[in-house]
């Protein structure tokens, strides 16, 4: 995954997603052999020359300015986080050696702490790859609960939830609305694409979607960015029926650590009940004491 070719493939896709009357522009009746923009047209509309939009798509120029990209994406009518993509597409690719395999992904103490202060809430810890690389009982039963809890402790065979959203049936079953969650998992997956051109376990886990899964493969050619921030999702859990939840992602300020996803309900409501129900299930059961006879025919 090269900047410079994901930054022409954007253009290109997100162009072809605009239709003349989006931006105010007549076509009087005439037969287009595209339904988008031409390339001169969003030219037009950002204020720039035809021939340097068209290298830019085509990937031959490398050094659009500022001011550039953020007249494109106000021709792109690109909301603030496709806005930043496209930025960080555009940012000059550094030189050198290839990158090597990255090291794995680890959660500080402090992070452990907080998932453990979090109990009764069901939250799980994501990496970039969204790599599941911890979780608290609550969390492993309200997303995985057919999974092996103990996954994320071993970097061989940590879960990973983009994978478990296309390829596993379980947790396709898990959303009502599965193509909305599968829509969030893509956009989110192509902004850490995005910020890490390079990351070959990236690579290699959007290449495994995309051969296995038709729509995985289709969403990924959208270009859609989804900044995971709060979305509300209905839930069909086979322990305790259907609910909706509130998933909130938690990232540091830099945007470069493990997100913290916490699952909500509304208090007081159906939901809320379900969530406390599934905390109670999976809960640890204390072992019973055994009674001793202290009567007094017991003692003498």
């Amino acid at each position: 995954m090269k900047k410079h070719g994901q930054l022409a493939d954007f253009l290109q896709a997100r162009r072809g997603q605009l239709r003349p009357g989006d931006v105010g522009l007549q076509t009087y009746g005439e037969r287009r052999r595209v339904p988008g923009l031409r390339r001169e047209e969003l030219a037009m509309l950002a204020g720039i020359s035809a021939p340097y939009y068209s290298r830019l798509e085509q990937g031959q120029s490398h050094n659009a300015s500022p001011e550039v990209l953020d007249a494109l994406a106000g021709a792109l009518r690109l909301d603030e986080s496709e806005r930043a993509h496209l930025h960080a597409l555009a940012q000059t690719p550094r030189g050198g050696k290839t990158a090597g395999r990255p090291r794995p992904e680890r959660i500080t103490e402090a992070t452990r702490t907080l998932l453990a202060a979090l109990d009764g809430t069901p939250a799980i810890v994501l990496g970039r790859r969204s790599d599941v690389l911890a979780w608290n009982r609550q969390g492993h039963a309200l997303f995985a609960g057919h999974l092996d809890r103990s996954g994320p402790d071993d970097p061989g065979r940590r879960p990973n939830m983009a994978r478990t959203v296309f390829l596993d049936a379980h947790t396709r079953d898990l959303y009502t609305d599965w193509p909305a969650k599968a829509r969030a998992v893509v956009g989110n997956l192509r902004l850490t694409a995005g910020r890490y051109p390079d990351d070959p376990l990236l690579a290699a886990l959007v290449g495994e979607l995309s051969v296995h899964s038709t729509e995985f493969s289709s969403m990924w050619a959208d270009h859609r960015i989804v900044a995971c921030g709060a979305a509300d999702y209905e839930m069909r859990h086979p322990l305790v029926g259907t609910l909706t939840v509130t998933q909130q992602t938690l990232q540091s300020p830099q945007g470069d650590g493990p997100a913290l996803v916490v699952a909500t309900a509304a208090p007081g409501s159906p939901s809320a009940t379900a969530l406390a129900l599934l905390a109670h299930t999976v809960a640890p059961q204390e072992t019973a004491r055994p009674q001793h006879d202290v009567s007094p025919s017991a003692t003498g």
